[in-house]
Protein backbone atom coordinates (compact mmCIF):
# COMPACT_ATOMS: atom_id res chain seq x y z
CA UNK A 1 0.00 0.00 0.00
CA UNK A 2 1.62 3.19 -1.08
CA UNK A 3 1.00 6.56 1.47
CA UNK A 4 -1.19 9.43 -0.05
CA UNK A 5 0.45 11.92 -2.17
CA UNK A 6 0.33 15.30 -0.92
CA UNK A 7 -1.94 17.88 -2.45
CA UNK A 8 -0.68 20.06 -4.88
CA UNK A 9 -0.69 24.07 -3.64
CA UNK A 10 -2.19 25.32 -6.79
CA UNK A 11 -4.76 28.16 -7.35
CA UNK A 12 -6.48 28.56 -10.36
CA UNK A 13 -5.73 31.66 -12.06
CA UNK A 14 -8.52 34.39 -11.83
CA UNK A 15 -10.81 34.59 -14.68
CA UNK A 16 -14.25 35.75 -15.90
CA UNK A 17 -15.84 38.62 -14.75
CA UNK A 18 -14.35 40.82 -11.39
CA UNK A 19 -16.99 42.53 -9.39
CA UNK A 20 -17.08 43.82 -5.68
CA UNK A 21 -14.46 41.60 -4.43
CA UNK A 22 -11.17 40.39 -5.78
CA UNK A 23 -9.20 37.09 -7.02
CA UNK A 24 -6.36 35.67 -5.84
CA UNK A 25 -3.41 34.29 -8.24
CA UNK A 26 -1.26 31.23 -7.73
CA UNK A 27 1.77 32.66 -6.33
CA UNK A 28 0.12 34.49 -2.93
CA UNK A 29 -1.05 31.32 -1.22
CA UNK A 30 1.21 28.80 -1.57
CA UNK A 31 2.69 28.47 1.53
CA UNK A 32 -0.34 29.27 3.53
CA UNK A 33 -2.28 26.36 1.25
CA UNK A 34 0.22 24.02 2.90
CA UNK A 35 -0.85 24.68 6.24
CA UNK A 36 -5.02 25.03 5.40
CA UNK A 37 -4.81 21.13 4.50
CA UNK A 38 -2.29 20.46 7.31
CA UNK A 39 0.42 18.53 4.90
CA UNK A 40 4.10 19.96 5.40
CA UNK A 41 5.51 21.64 2.69
CA UNK A 42 7.88 18.97 2.33
CA UNK A 43 4.52 16.74 1.35
CA UNK A 44 6.15 13.74 3.64
CA UNK A 45 3.05 11.70 4.56
CA UNK A 46 2.99 9.82 8.23
CA UNK A 47 4.78 6.47 7.80
CA UNK A 48 3.77 5.61 11.51
CA UNK A 49 1.74 2.50 12.30
CA UNK A 50 -0.48 1.90 14.79
CA UNK A 51 -2.01 -1.30 16.27
CA UNK A 52 -5.45 -1.78 15.78
CA UNK A 53 -6.00 -3.68 18.75
CA UNK A 54 -5.34 -1.25 20.89
CA UNK A 55 -8.34 0.73 19.86
CA UNK A 56 -10.41 0.38 22.96
CA UNK A 57 -13.76 2.80 21.95
CA UNK A 58 -15.92 1.92 18.82
CA UNK A 59 -14.18 4.01 15.93
CA UNK A 60 -17.36 3.91 13.30
CA UNK A 61 -19.31 6.15 15.23
CA UNK A 62 -19.70 8.09 12.49
CA UNK A 63 -21.35 5.83 10.62
CA UNK A 64 -20.77 4.53 7.18
CA UNK A 65 -21.79 5.33 3.27
CA UNK A 66 -21.41 4.50 -0.50
CA UNK A 67 -21.78 6.80 -3.89
CA UNK A 68 -21.41 7.02 -7.19
CA UNK A 69 -22.12 3.87 -8.51
CA UNK A 70 -21.24 2.56 -11.44
CA UNK A 71 -22.29 -1.10 -13.63
CA UNK A 72 -19.60 -2.69 -11.72
CA UNK A 73 -18.56 -0.48 -9.19
CA UNK A 74 -19.48 1.32 -5.90
CA UNK A 75 -17.65 3.67 -3.47
CA UNK A 76 -17.83 2.79 0.10
CA UNK A 77 -16.60 4.74 3.03
CA UNK A 78 -16.09 5.60 6.47
CA UNK A 79 -14.11 7.18 8.97
CA UNK A 80 -12.59 6.22 12.25
CA UNK A 81 -13.76 8.41 15.01
CA UNK A 82 -13.97 7.28 18.81
CA UNK A 83 -14.11 10.27 19.87
CA UNK A 84 -15.44 12.46 17.03
CA UNK A 85 -15.83 15.68 18.53
CA UNK A 86 -12.05 15.77 19.88
CA UNK A 87 -9.93 18.50 17.90
CA UNK A 88 -6.79 17.48 16.09
CA UNK A 89 -2.78 17.20 16.43
CA UNK A 90 -2.67 20.65 14.68
CA UNK A 91 -4.47 22.40 17.07
CA UNK A 92 -3.55 24.30 20.21
CA UNK A 93 -6.64 22.74 21.98
CA UNK A 94 -5.39 19.18 21.08
CA UNK A 95 -2.93 16.99 23.49
CA UNK A 96 0.16 16.64 20.98
CA UNK A 97 -0.67 13.14 20.15
CA UNK A 98 -3.96 12.32 18.48
CA UNK A 99 -4.59 13.00 15.11
CA UNK A 100 -8.52 14.20 15.39
CA UNK A 101 -11.76 12.44 16.71
CA UNK A 102 -9.51 10.23 19.37
CA UNK A 103 -7.57 8.29 16.68
CA UNK A 104 -3.30 8.07 17.32
CA UNK A 105 -1.10 10.45 14.61
CA UNK A 106 -0.52 6.87 12.77
CA UNK A 107 -2.24 4.60 9.93
CA UNK A 108 -4.71 2.10 10.99
CA UNK A 109 -5.37 -0.50 9.13
CA UNK A 110 -9.03 -1.26 7.53
CA UNK A 111 -10.91 -4.43 6.64
CA UNK A 112 -14.14 -3.85 4.42
CA UNK A 113 -15.96 -6.82 2.91
CA UNK A 114 -18.78 -6.54 0.49
CA UNK A 115 -21.57 -9.58 0.42
CA UNK A 116 -24.48 -10.04 -1.41
CA UNK A 117 -26.66 -10.65 1.88
CA UNK A 118 -27.06 -8.40 4.78
CA UNK A 119 -25.59 -11.74 7.23
CA UNK A 120 -22.38 -11.90 4.76
CA UNK A 121 -22.72 -15.34 3.76
CA UNK A 122 -22.25 -14.93 0.29
CA UNK A 123 -18.90 -13.04 -0.27
CA UNK A 124 -18.45 -10.59 -3.10
CA UNK A 125 -14.90 -8.67 -2.35
CA UNK A 126 -12.52 -8.21 0.35
CA UNK A 127 -9.81 -6.53 1.31
CA UNK A 128 -7.68 -3.99 3.37
CA UNK A 129 -6.79 -0.31 3.47
CA UNK A 130 -4.66 2.34 5.57
CA UNK A 131 -6.83 4.53 7.26
CA UNK A 132 -4.13 7.88 7.12
CA UNK A 133 -4.33 10.80 9.61
CA UNK A 134 -3.28 13.18 6.68
CA UNK A 135 -7.03 12.33 5.86
CA UNK A 136 -8.57 12.41 9.38
CA UNK A 137 -8.48 8.37 9.19
CA UNK A 138 -11.23 8.35 6.51
CA UNK A 139 -11.56 5.56 4.18
CA UNK A 140 -12.66 5.65 0.64
CA UNK A 141 -12.82 1.97 -0.98
CA UNK A 142 -13.58 1.65 -5.12
CA UNK A 143 -14.39 -2.36 -5.21
CA UNK A 144 -14.15 -3.30 -8.55
CA UNK A 145 -15.92 -6.73 -10.32
CA UNK A 146 -19.44 -6.35 -9.06
CA UNK A 147 -22.20 -7.38 -11.38
CA UNK A 148 -24.38 -4.37 -12.22
CA UNK A 149 -27.79 -3.46 -10.80
CA UNK A 150 -27.50 -5.47 -7.68
CA UNK A 151 -27.79 -4.44 -3.89
CA UNK A 152 -24.96 -5.39 -2.31
CA UNK A 153 -24.01 -5.10 1.73
CA UNK A 154 -20.94 -3.64 3.06
CA UNK A 155 -18.72 -3.26 6.41
CA UNK A 156 -15.12 -2.55 8.04
CA UNK A 157 -13.65 -3.62 10.71
CA UNK A 158 -10.30 -2.10 12.82
CA UNK A 159 -8.98 -4.34 15.42
CA UNK A 160 -11.74 -6.01 17.24
CA UNK A 161 -14.47 -3.23 16.41
CA UNK A 162 -16.83 -3.72 13.24
CA UNK A 163 -19.03 -1.23 11.75
CA UNK A 164 -22.74 -1.27 11.00
CA UNK A 165 -24.22 -2.91 8.02
CA UNK A 166 -24.37 -0.81 5.20
CA UNK A 167 -26.97 -1.22 2.03
CA UNK A 168 -25.63 -0.18 -1.52
CA UNK A 169 -26.73 -0.64 -5.45
CA UNK A 170 -24.64 -0.84 -8.58
CA UNK A 171 -25.66 1.15 -11.63
CA UNK A 172 -27.38 -0.70 -14.53
CA UNK A 173 -25.21 -1.98 -17.64
CA UNK A 174 -24.52 1.14 -20.00
CA UNK A 175 -26.93 -1.54 -22.85
CA UNK A 176 -29.41 -2.11 -19.97
CA UNK A 177 -33.06 -0.97 -20.81
CA UNK A 178 -33.97 -0.86 -17.40
CA UNK A 179 -38.22 -0.69 -17.03
CA UNK A 180 -37.74 2.58 -14.04
CA UNK A 181 -35.73 3.66 -11.35
CA UNK A 182 -37.11 5.68 -8.20
CA UNK A 183 -34.25 8.60 -6.79
CA UNK A 184 -34.75 11.19 -4.04
CA UNK A 185 -33.33 14.80 -3.69
CA UNK A 186 -32.28 16.57 -0.63
CA UNK A 187 -30.90 19.62 0.55
CA UNK A 188 -30.07 22.31 3.14
CA UNK A 189 -29.60 20.25 6.67
CA UNK A 190 -28.87 22.78 9.17
CA UNK A 191 -27.93 20.92 12.32
CA UNK A 192 -29.22 23.96 14.27
CA UNK A 193 -32.82 24.79 12.64
CA UNK A 194 -33.96 21.21 13.19
CA UNK A 195 -34.43 17.77 14.06
CA UNK A 196 -32.88 15.06 10.88
CA UNK A 197 -36.69 13.35 11.19
CA UNK A 198 -36.59 13.09 7.40
CA UNK A 199 -33.62 11.35 7.12
CA UNK A 200 -35.67 8.77 9.43
CA UNK A 201 -38.19 8.35 6.63
CA UNK A 202 -36.05 8.48 3.36
CA UNK A 203 -34.14 5.37 5.05
CA UNK A 204 -36.84 3.57 4.78
CA UNK A 205 -38.25 4.40 1.20
CA UNK A 206 -37.60 2.41 -1.71
CA UNK A 207 -34.86 4.46 -3.41
CA UNK A 208 -31.82 3.70 -6.28
CA UNK A 209 -30.05 6.66 -5.71
CA UNK A 210 -30.15 9.79 -3.51
CA UNK A 211 -28.94 12.94 -4.85
CA UNK A 212 -27.50 15.96 -1.92
CA UNK A 213 -28.43 18.95 -3.61
CA UNK A 214 -25.72 21.06 -1.53
CA UNK A 215 -25.94 22.53 1.62
CA UNK A 216 -24.40 19.37 3.99
CA UNK A 217 -23.23 21.52 6.44
CA UNK A 218 -23.71 25.33 7.47
CA UNK A 219 -20.81 27.44 8.49
CA UNK A 220 -22.36 29.29 11.32
CA UNK A 221 -22.01 28.71 14.82
CA UNK A 222 -23.62 26.31 16.64
CA UNK A 223 -24.64 27.32 19.72
CA UNK A 224 -23.18 25.22 22.80
CA UNK A 225 -26.27 24.99 24.22
CA UNK A 226 -27.93 23.58 21.38
CA UNK A 227 -28.98 26.61 19.33
CA UNK A 228 -32.14 28.64 19.32
CA UNK A 229 -34.37 26.29 20.68
CA UNK A 230 -31.90 24.91 23.59
CA UNK A 231 -32.78 21.13 22.30
CA UNK A 232 -31.51 19.51 25.57
CA UNK A 233 -30.22 16.24 23.67
CA UNK A 234 -28.12 18.20 21.52
CA UNK A 235 -25.81 19.62 24.07
CA UNK A 236 -22.60 20.37 22.34
CA UNK A 237 -19.10 21.27 23.20
CA UNK A 238 -18.23 25.00 22.84
CA UNK A 239 -15.94 24.42 20.31
CA UNK A 240 -18.91 24.66 17.87
CA UNK A 241 -20.28 28.15 18.49
CA UNK A 242 -17.79 29.75 16.05
CA UNK A 243 -17.77 30.05 12.51
CA UNK A 244 -16.04 27.16 10.24
CA UNK A 245 -12.48 28.86 8.94
CA UNK A 246 -9.77 26.20 10.02
CA UNK A 247 -9.26 22.74 8.32
CA UNK A 248 -10.25 21.34 11.82
CA UNK A 249 -13.06 23.58 12.01
CA UNK A 250 -14.46 21.81 8.81
CA UNK A 251 -13.71 18.38 9.82
CA UNK A 252 -15.32 18.80 13.57
CA UNK A 253 -18.48 20.56 12.02
CA UNK A 254 -18.89 17.19 9.67
CA UNK A 255 -18.28 14.92 12.44
CA UNK A 256 -21.34 16.63 14.26
CA UNK A 257 -23.18 16.36 11.64
CA UNK A 258 -22.61 12.93 10.41
CA UNK A 259 -23.44 11.94 14.29
CA UNK A 260 -27.06 12.41 14.01
CA UNK A 261 -28.57 8.53 13.76
CA UNK A 262 -30.78 9.52 11.15
CA UNK A 263 -28.67 10.72 8.91
CA UNK A 264 -26.60 7.85 9.07
CA UNK A 265 -29.40 5.63 8.78
CA UNK A 266 -30.49 7.40 5.11
CA UNK A 267 -26.25 6.74 3.93
CA UNK A 268 -26.14 3.01 5.54
CA UNK A 269 -29.74 2.10 3.26
CA UNK A 270 -29.24 3.94 -0.14
CA UNK A 271 -26.09 5.55 -2.34
CA UNK A 272 -25.66 8.72 -2.45
CA UNK A 273 -24.39 11.22 -5.30
CA UNK A 274 -23.06 14.42 -3.51
CA UNK A 275 -22.56 18.32 -4.86
CA UNK A 276 -21.98 21.10 -2.79
CA UNK A 277 -23.26 24.49 -2.52
CA UNK A 278 -22.32 27.52 -0.87
CA UNK A 279 -22.74 26.79 3.16
CA UNK A 280 -20.09 23.75 2.95
CA UNK A 281 -17.74 27.03 2.20
CA UNK A 282 -19.23 30.37 3.15
CA UNK A 283 -22.24 31.63 2.17
CA UNK A 284 -23.07 32.69 -1.36
CA UNK A 285 -19.25 33.11 -1.75
CA UNK A 286 -18.73 32.58 -6.02
CA UNK A 287 -15.49 31.13 -7.17
CA UNK A 288 -12.43 32.78 -5.47
CA UNK A 289 -14.25 35.70 -3.91
CA UNK A 290 -16.27 35.70 -0.71
CA UNK A 291 -19.11 37.42 0.82
CA UNK A 292 -17.18 38.17 4.23
CA UNK A 293 -14.68 40.71 2.30
CA UNK A 294 -11.87 38.28 3.87
CA UNK A 295 -8.63 38.80 1.96
CA UNK A 296 -8.46 36.92 -0.99
CA UNK A 297 -5.14 34.90 0.01
CA UNK A 298 -7.47 33.83 3.18
CA UNK A 299 -10.49 33.03 1.28
CA UNK A 300 -8.71 30.62 -0.68
CA UNK A 301 -6.93 28.91 2.41
CA UNK A 302 -10.06 28.75 3.63
CA UNK A 303 -11.62 26.99 0.68
CA UNK A 304 -8.76 24.67 0.70
CA UNK A 305 -9.64 23.45 3.93
CA UNK A 306 -13.39 23.08 3.55
CA UNK A 307 -13.08 21.17 0.20
CA UNK A 308 -10.31 18.75 2.04
CA UNK A 309 -12.70 18.13 4.45
CA UNK A 310 -15.73 17.86 2.38
CA UNK A 311 -13.67 14.96 -0.14
CA UNK A 312 -12.30 13.37 3.88
CA UNK A 313 -16.63 12.73 4.61
CA UNK A 314 -18.41 12.11 1.69
CA UNK A 315 -18.03 8.59 -0.36
CA UNK A 316 -15.80 10.30 -2.90
CA UNK A 317 -13.99 8.91 -6.02
CA UNK A 318 -10.26 9.46 -6.48
CA UNK A 319 -10.68 12.29 -9.50
CA UNK A 320 -12.79 14.54 -7.04
CA UNK A 321 -9.84 14.84 -4.49
CA UNK A 322 -8.83 18.37 -3.98
CA UNK A 323 -5.84 19.82 -5.58
CA UNK A 324 -5.74 22.63 -3.02
CA UNK A 325 -7.90 24.94 -3.65
CA UNK A 326 -9.33 23.19 -6.86
CA UNK A 327 -11.57 20.10 -6.77
CA UNK A 328 -13.27 18.85 -9.97
CA UNK A 329 -16.75 18.00 -8.60
CA UNK A 330 -18.57 18.02 -11.83
CA UNK A 331 -19.05 14.72 -13.21
CA UNK A 332 -21.42 12.21 -15.14
CA UNK A 333 -23.33 9.11 -14.22
CA UNK A 334 -25.19 6.99 -16.18
CA UNK A 335 -28.25 4.61 -15.50
CA UNK A 336 -28.22 2.20 -18.66
CA UNK A 337 -30.31 3.95 -21.00
CA UNK A 338 -33.13 5.19 -19.35
CA UNK A 339 -31.41 8.14 -17.83
CA UNK A 340 -28.22 10.47 -17.64
CA UNK A 341 -27.09 12.54 -14.66
CA UNK A 342 -24.89 15.57 -15.32
CA UNK A 343 -24.04 16.36 -11.85
CA UNK A 344 -23.07 20.51 -11.74
CA UNK A 345 -20.94 22.59 -9.60
CA UNK A 346 -22.40 26.16 -9.74
CA UNK A 347 -20.03 27.77 -7.11
CA UNK A 348 -16.73 27.08 -8.46
CA UNK A 349 -16.06 28.30 -11.50
CA UNK A 350 -19.12 31.20 -11.46
CA UNK A 351 -19.44 34.71 -11.78
CA UNK A 352 -19.38 36.96 -8.76
CA UNK A 353 -23.13 38.14 -8.27
CA UNK A 354 -24.32 41.18 -10.01
CA UNK A 355 -25.26 44.41 -8.66
CA UNK A 356 -24.26 43.26 -5.21
CA UNK A 357 -25.97 40.02 -4.72
CA UNK A 358 -29.00 39.78 -3.19
CA UNK A 359 -32.56 40.35 -4.90
CA UNK A 360 -32.46 43.02 -7.38
CA UNK A 361 -34.39 44.08 -11.06
CA UNK A 362 -32.33 42.60 -13.75
CA UNK A 363 -30.24 44.75 -15.84
CA UNK A 364 -27.72 44.53 -18.23
CA UNK A 365 -25.16 43.44 -15.59
CA UNK A 366 -26.95 40.05 -14.91
CA UNK A 367 -27.25 39.91 -18.68
CA UNK A 368 -23.74 39.91 -19.68
CA UNK A 369 -22.98 37.01 -21.57
CA UNK A 370 -19.28 36.88 -20.22
CA UNK A 371 -21.09 36.30 -17.39
CA UNK A 372 -21.36 31.92 -16.08
CA UNK A 373 -22.56 30.15 -13.68
CA UNK A 374 -20.79 26.77 -14.59
CA UNK A 375 -17.65 28.20 -16.05
CA UNK A 376 -16.70 27.68 -19.62
CA UNK A 377 -15.15 24.30 -19.11
CA UNK A 378 -18.46 22.60 -17.29
CA UNK A 379 -20.37 24.46 -19.49
CA UNK A 380 -19.00 22.55 -22.86
CA UNK A 381 -18.45 19.20 -21.07
CA UNK A 382 -22.36 19.67 -20.21
CA UNK A 383 -23.29 20.16 -23.55
CA UNK A 384 -20.50 18.13 -25.12
CA UNK A 385 -22.25 14.92 -22.84
CA UNK A 386 -25.84 16.21 -23.97
CA UNK A 387 -25.02 15.64 -27.75
CA UNK A 388 -23.61 11.69 -27.13
CA UNK A 389 -26.51 11.15 -24.73
CA UNK A 390 -28.93 8.10 -25.99
CA UNK A 391 -30.51 8.24 -22.61
CA UNK A 392 -34.14 8.13 -21.78
CA UNK A 393 -34.29 10.95 -19.29
CA UNK A 394 -31.16 13.94 -19.51
CA UNK A 395 -31.49 14.50 -15.85
CA UNK A 396 -29.48 17.92 -14.25
CA UNK A 397 -29.36 17.42 -10.20
CA UNK A 398 -27.60 20.75 -9.77
CA UNK A 399 -27.84 23.42 -6.84
CA UNK A 400 -29.84 27.06 -7.30
CA UNK A 401 -32.98 27.69 -8.85
CA UNK A 402 -32.61 27.35 -12.92
CA UNK A 403 -36.20 28.68 -14.03
CA UNK A 404 -37.24 32.40 -13.72
CA UNK A 405 -38.71 33.44 -10.35
CA UNK A 406 -40.05 37.02 -9.84
CA UNK A 407 -41.07 38.58 -6.88
CA UNK A 408 -44.18 40.52 -8.07
CA UNK A 409 -46.11 41.15 -11.06
CA UNK A 410 -45.63 43.92 -13.40
CA UNK A 411 -42.36 45.75 -14.24
CA UNK A 412 -40.10 46.49 -11.06
CA UNK A 413 -40.08 42.91 -9.72
CA UNK A 414 -36.74 41.67 -8.49
CA UNK A 415 -35.00 37.97 -9.03
CA UNK A 416 -32.03 36.90 -7.22
CA UNK A 417 -28.86 37.58 -8.35
CA UNK A 418 -27.55 33.81 -6.49
CA UNK A 419 -29.83 31.83 -8.76
CA UNK A 420 -29.44 31.38 -12.97
CA UNK A 421 -31.78 34.52 -12.94
CA UNK A 422 -28.34 36.30 -12.26
CA UNK A 423 -26.53 34.75 -15.31
CA UNK A 424 -29.59 34.78 -18.11
CA UNK A 425 -27.06 34.93 -20.60
CA UNK A 426 -25.45 31.56 -19.13
CA UNK A 427 -28.74 30.00 -18.68
CA UNK A 428 -29.61 30.46 -22.42
CA UNK A 429 -26.41 28.99 -23.68
CA UNK A 430 -27.56 25.89 -21.52
CA UNK A 431 -30.85 25.56 -22.99
CA UNK A 432 -29.71 26.31 -26.55
CA UNK A 433 -27.30 23.16 -26.32
CA UNK A 434 -29.97 21.64 -25.00
CA UNK A 435 -32.08 21.77 -27.86
CA UNK A 436 -29.28 21.69 -30.55
CA UNK A 437 -28.94 18.18 -28.87
CA UNK A 438 -31.93 16.99 -29.33
CA UNK A 439 -32.95 16.49 -25.86
CA UNK A 440 -36.45 16.41 -25.24
CA UNK A 441 -36.79 14.66 -21.95
CA UNK A 442 -34.90 17.45 -19.76
CA UNK A 443 -35.50 17.64 -15.98
CA UNK A 444 -33.47 19.67 -13.36
CA UNK A 445 -33.19 18.52 -10.31
CA UNK A 446 -32.72 21.76 -7.28
CA UNK A 447 -32.14 22.55 -3.61
CA UNK A 448 -30.82 25.70 -2.41
CA UNK A 449 -33.79 27.90 -1.63
CA UNK A 450 -35.85 25.83 1.52
CA UNK A 451 -39.20 25.41 -0.49
CA UNK A 452 -40.54 22.56 -2.50
CA UNK A 453 -41.14 24.72 -5.86
CA UNK A 454 -42.09 22.84 -9.37
CA UNK A 455 -41.52 24.48 -12.29
CA UNK A 456 -41.95 24.52 -16.11
CA UNK A 457 -38.67 24.92 -17.63
CA UNK A 458 -39.52 27.80 -20.74
CA UNK A 459 -37.64 28.00 -23.30
CA UNK A 460 -37.95 31.87 -23.33
CA UNK A 461 -38.92 32.83 -19.87
CA UNK A 462 -39.89 36.69 -21.36
CA UNK A 463 -42.57 34.60 -23.57
CA UNK A 464 -45.24 32.83 -21.12
CA UNK A 465 -46.36 30.64 -24.25
CA UNK A 466 -43.47 29.74 -25.59
CA UNK A 467 -42.22 25.92 -25.68
CA UNK A 468 -41.67 24.13 -22.24
CA UNK A 469 -37.99 22.75 -23.20
CA UNK A 470 -38.22 20.67 -19.71
CA UNK A 471 -39.43 20.50 -15.81
CA UNK A 472 -37.59 21.38 -12.71
CA UNK A 473 -38.24 19.73 -9.31
CA UNK A 474 -36.97 22.08 -6.68
CA UNK A 475 -36.62 19.77 -2.72
CA UNK A 476 -37.01 21.57 -0.01
CA UNK A 477 -34.45 21.80 3.39
CA UNK A 478 -34.34 18.60 5.24
CA UNK A 479 -34.21 21.44 8.31
CA UNK A 480 -32.82 24.54 7.42
CA UNK A 481 -35.54 27.49 7.91
CA UNK A 482 -37.11 25.67 10.96
CA UNK A 483 -40.70 24.37 10.49
CA UNK A 484 -41.92 26.60 8.06
CA UNK A 485 -45.27 26.15 6.69
CA UNK A 486 -47.36 25.00 3.93
CA UNK A 487 -48.41 28.69 2.13
CA UNK A 488 -45.04 31.02 3.17
CA UNK A 489 -46.47 34.69 2.88
CA UNK A 490 -45.49 34.94 -0.65
CA UNK A 491 -47.39 32.02 -2.25
CA UNK A 492 -50.05 34.16 -3.99
CA UNK A 493 -47.87 36.46 -5.07
CA UNK A 494 -45.60 34.17 -6.93
CA UNK A 495 -48.04 31.89 -8.75
CA UNK A 496 -49.37 35.12 -10.02
CA UNK A 497 -45.99 36.38 -11.13
CA UNK A 498 -44.60 33.34 -12.23
CA UNK A 499 -47.42 31.33 -14.55
CA UNK A 500 -44.54 28.38 -15.11
CA UNK A 501 -44.57 27.37 -11.42
CA UNK A 502 -46.78 24.71 -10.74
CA UNK A 503 -46.65 24.16 -7.26
CA UNK A 504 -45.00 25.79 -4.08
CA UNK A 505 -44.80 24.64 -0.38
CA UNK A 506 -42.46 25.79 2.79
CA UNK A 507 -42.60 22.66 4.47
CA UNK A 508 -39.25 20.65 5.28
CA UNK A 509 -38.80 17.07 4.38
CA UNK A 510 -37.34 15.55 0.20
CA UNK A 511 -38.67 15.12 -3.07
CA UNK A 512 -38.88 11.90 -4.98
CA UNK A 513 -39.05 11.48 -8.43
CA UNK A 514 -39.45 8.08 -10.34
CA UNK A 515 -38.58 7.55 -13.87
CA UNK A 516 -39.88 5.51 -15.99
CA UNK A 517 -39.88 5.17 -20.00
CA UNK A 518 -43.34 6.92 -20.39
CA UNK A 519 -43.41 9.58 -16.93
CA UNK A 520 -41.15 11.40 -14.82
CA UNK A 521 -43.21 11.64 -11.79
CA UNK A 522 -41.85 13.89 -8.30
CA UNK A 523 -43.61 13.17 -5.42
CA UNK A 524 -42.85 16.08 -2.77
CA UNK A 525 -42.47 14.36 0.75
CA UNK A 526 -42.83 17.04 4.01
CA UNK A 527 -42.76 16.52 7.42
CA UNK A 528 -44.79 18.62 9.93
CA UNK A 529 -42.62 19.78 12.19
CA UNK A 530 -38.26 19.87 12.58
CA UNK A 531 -38.52 21.40 15.49
CA UNK A 532 -39.64 19.01 17.94
CA UNK A 533 -38.38 15.10 16.94
CA UNK A 534 -40.34 12.20 15.59
CA UNK A 535 -43.20 14.27 13.16
CA UNK A 536 -45.16 12.50 11.16
CA UNK A 537 -44.69 12.89 7.12
CA UNK A 538 -46.86 13.19 4.29
CA UNK A 539 -46.80 13.70 0.51
CA UNK A 540 -47.64 17.80 -0.29
CA UNK A 541 -47.84 17.25 -3.91
CA UNK A 542 -47.17 14.69 -6.98
CA UNK A 543 -47.01 15.80 -10.42
CA UNK A 544 -45.71 13.79 -13.30
CA UNK A 545 -44.09 15.10 -16.91
CA UNK A 546 -44.77 12.90 -20.11
CA UNK A 547 -42.17 11.67 -22.20
CA UNK A 548 -41.87 14.03 -25.00
CA UNK A 549 -44.11 16.65 -24.17
CA UNK A 550 -42.57 18.22 -20.98
CA UNK A 551 -44.99 20.05 -18.56
CA UNK A 552 -45.69 19.37 -15.17
CA UNK A 553 -49.34 18.09 -14.38
CA UNK A 554 -51.06 17.00 -11.07
CA UNK A 555 -50.63 13.25 -10.20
Amino acid sequence: MTHPAPYEQQIRAAAGHVGRRRFLTATGAAAALAFAVGVPATGVASVAEADPRKITENPFTLGVASGDPQPRSVVLWTRLAPRPYEPGWGSPRSNGVESGGGMPNARITVHWEVAHDERFTQMAGRGHVDAHPEFNHSVHIEPTGLAPDRVYYYRFRAGSWTSPVGRTRTAPAPSARPSALSLAAVSCQAYHDGYYTAYRYLAHEDLDIVFHLGDYLYEYPVDAAGGARNYTDRTLPARFNRETVTLEDYRLRYALYKSDPDLQAAHAAHPFLVTWDDHEVENNYASGVNEGNLPPAEFLVRRAAAYRAYWENQPLRRPQRPQGADARLYRRVHYGQLAQFDILDTRQYRSDQAYGDGWRVPGPECEDPRRTVTGAAQERWLIDGWRRSTARWNVLPQQVTFSERRNATGSGYQVSMDAWDGYTASRERVLAGAESAGVENLVVLTGDVHVHYGFDIKRDFKDPGSRTAGVEFVTTSITSGEDGVDKPANWATYMAANPHLKFYNGRRGYLTVTLDRDTARGDYRTVSAVTTPGAPITTAASFVSEAGEPGLKAA
